[in-house]
C-alpha cells in the first residue's frame, strides 16, 4: 500500500492547485467555444476512441487528462452545436456541481440532505405554482426524464388501479394511452411495469404530428372490450422527434371523462411555463395529475436533473411503499424532507442547487428569456428554409426543434433519404457543425434543436449553405 495514503488522495493543497488549473482551462474553453471558431465535434470512430483511452490509461500523461477530454467531447457551448436536447449550462452550475460532488450528501434522509432537501421543496413549490397547481401540490427532483416518467406512471397505477399491484402483482391487463410520437422512455416505462405491448395503446397523430384526439374514444373502447383496464393517458409537451405539442386541454378533458390519470411528459418543453410568449403551449397542465420538466434542457443546467410534479402531493408519498426502518420511519406529519421515500434513488446528487442558484442570482426572468429566444429562433430558421427551394420542412415548429431536409429534382424518395443521410454524416465527420437526424413517415429529415443562446441566424444560414455544398459533392461523387 502507498505509504502516503490517504493524504496523497485527499490533500487539500493539491485540490487547490488542480482546481485552479482546471478553472483556467475550462474558462478558456468556454470563451473559445462561445466564439464558435473551432470545431463543435472531433468525430472519431467508436473503435478508435476506445483504443485511444485504453492506451491512455496505460501510458498517457495524467497532466493531459482534462485537455484530452476537451478535445474528445462535443462542445455544447459552441453556437454551431444544434444537435441533441441538452443545455449549454450556465457556468455557475458547474460550481454547484462541484459542491455537490465534494459534500456528497445523498439526500435520502434529512440528516444527509438538510439544505438540499429544503431547497428542493422550494424549487418544486415554485414549479407547481407555475403549472397552475394549488398549494396541495408536491414535487421531487430525480435523475432524468426516463426515471421521472416511470415514477409518475407507477403513481398513476397506485392511484387508479383498485388492487395493489406493488404487493400482489398484476391480476388483470392494464394499459396506458400515448401518442405514437411520444418519447421512447414512455414505452420503456410501460414495459418495465409489465404492461406488455398490449398495454401501450399508441394513438395515431395528425398530419402535423400532434396526437389525433378524434381517435381517443375508439382506442379506449376497443381496449375496454378486450378486458384491458386503461388507467392513464400521457400528453407530449412536446414530442421529442418533431417538437410538436399535443393538445393538452383536450387530453385532460378525455382523462376526466373516464377518470384516467393525466400525465404530461414536458421533459423538453415543460420549461415553457416560464415563457410569457409561449406559456399557452402548456394550457391544460393545470388539470393534469403529474408533469415532468427537465432542468438540463432549456433551463440551462448540467445533466442530469428532472422535476416531477404532482397536483395532489399525497400521491408522491404512496408510490413506493416499503420499509427501511434503519433509514425511513413512518410519521404522522408530512416528512417532505426524507426524499428517499419518493424517488427511485435512495441516494442522489444535490441537483436542487442548480435550480436554486439560478433562481437566486437571475430569477425566473432568465428562464423566460432563454426559452422565448430559442423558440423564436426556430421560427426564424423556418422562415429561412421556406425561402430556399432546396429545402422543405417536415412541419412548422412549435418549439425549438426543427426537422427539415434537402431536396433535389429528379430524385425519388429513397434517393433523397440516402442523400440527406450522407450529407449529415459528411458534416458530422467534418465537425464544424453538429446536428442529428430522424425519420418521419418514411422520410429522412435533418434535425436541429436550438439550445444555445449564442446561435444566430448567420450560423444557421451558413449551415444551410454547407448542406447545399455537401449535397453537390455527394451527387458529384455518385455520378463519377
Amino acid at each position: 500500500m502507498n505509504k502516503t495514503w490517504p493524504s496523497s488522495v485527499y490533500d487539500s493543497e493539491n485540490f487547490r492547485n488542480q482546481g485552479q488549473q482546471l478553472i483556467e482551462l475550462m474558462t478558456k474553453h468556454l470563451s473559445d467555444a462561445i466564439q464558435g471558431e473551432q470545431k463543435t465535434i472531433n468525430w472519431n470512430l467508436p473503435e478508435d476512441e476506445l483504443a485511444f483511452w485504453k492506451e491512455y490509461l496505460k501510458n498517457g500523461n495524467q497532466e493531459d487528462f482534462f485537455k484530452e477530454i476537451i478535445k474528445r467531447t462535443t462542445h455544447v457551448h459552441n453556437p454551431k452545436c444544434t444537435g441533441h436536447q441538452v443545455a449549454a449550462p450556465a457556468p455557475i452550475t458547474a460550481l454547484t456541481g462541484l459542491v455537490s460532488s465534494i459534500f456528497n450528501n445523498g439526500m435520502a434522509v434529512y440528516e444527509m440532505g438538510m439544505s438540499p432537501n429544503a431547497m428542493e421543496r422550494i424549487v418544486c413549490d415554485i414549479l407547481g405554482n407555475r403549472l397552475g397547481y394549488t398549494e396541495a401540490s408536491r414535487g421531487i427532483l430525480t435523475s432524468g426524464g426516463t426515471l421521472a416518467n416511470l415514477t409518475a406512471l407507477l403513481a398513476a397505477r397506485k392511484v387508479k388501479v383498485e388492487h395493489d399491484v406493488w404487493k400482489e402483482g398484476h391480476t388483470k391487463p392494464l394499459a396506458i394511452m400515448v401518442s405514437e410520437e411520444a418519447h421512447y422512455c414512455v414505452d420503456r416505462a410501460a414495459k418495465i411495469m409489465g404492461l406488455g405491448d398490449a398495454g401501450i395503446i399508441k394513438i395515431p397523430v395528425t398530419n402535423d404530428f400532434t396526437m389525433d384526439i378524434s381517435q381517443l374514444e375508439n382506442h379506449y373502447q376497443e381496449a375496454k372490450s378486450k378486458g384491458i383496464h386503461v388507467f392513464a393517458i400521457v400528453g407530449s409537451a412536446p414530442a421529442t422527434a418533431t417538437g410538436i405539442y399535443d393538445d393538452l386541454e383536450a387530453i385532460g378533458d378525455f382523462a376526466k371523462k373516464y377518470n384516467l390519470w393525466f400525465h404530461v411528459d414536458g421533459a423538453h418543453g415543460g420549461a415553457a411555463i416560464f415563457s410569457k410568449k409561449y406559456r399557452h403551449l402548456l394550457d391544460g397542465t393545470a388539470q393534469s395529475d403529474s408533469v415532468v420538466i427537465d432542468g438540463h434542457k432549456m433551463l440551462m443546467m448540467p445533466t442530469i436533473t428532472t422535476a416531477l410534479l404532482f397536483k395532489d402531493g399525497e400521491h408522491s408519498y404512496t408510490t413506493f411503499s416499503q420499509k427501511a426502518d434503519y433509514l425511513l420511519i413512518d410519521t404522522d406529519e408530512e416528512d417532505w424532507y426524507n426524499s428517499g421515500k419518493r424517488t427511485f434513488e435512495c441516494t442522489k446528487t444535490m441537483m436542487c442547487m442548480h435550480w436554486f442558484i439560478l433562481l437566486k442570482i437571475y430569477g425566473e426572468e432568465v428562464f423566460d428569456q432563454n426559452v422565448t429566444d430559442l423558440y423564436d429562433k426556430a421560427r426564424d430558421f423556418a422562415n429561412l428554409i421556406h425561402k430556399d427551394e432546396r429545402f422543405e420542412l417536415a412541419v412548422e415548429p412549435m418549439s425549438n426543434i426543427l426537422c427539415f431536409r434537402y431536396v433535389e429534382d429528379g430524385l425519388n424518395l429513397e434517393e433523397i433519404n440516402i442523400l440527406n443521410q450522407k450529407i449529415r454524416q459528411r458534416l458530422l465527420e467534418e465537425g464544424e457543425y453538429y446536428f442529428v437526424q430522424t425519420k418521419l413517415n418514411g422520410m429522412h429529415y435533418l434535425r436541429t434543436t436550438l439550445m444555445n443562446p449564442f446561435t444566430t441566424m448567420e450560423h444557421l444560414s451558413y449551415l444551410m449553405e454547407k448542406i447545399k455544398i455537401e449535397a453537390k459533392n455527394v451527387l458529384k461523387s455518385q455520378a463519377s
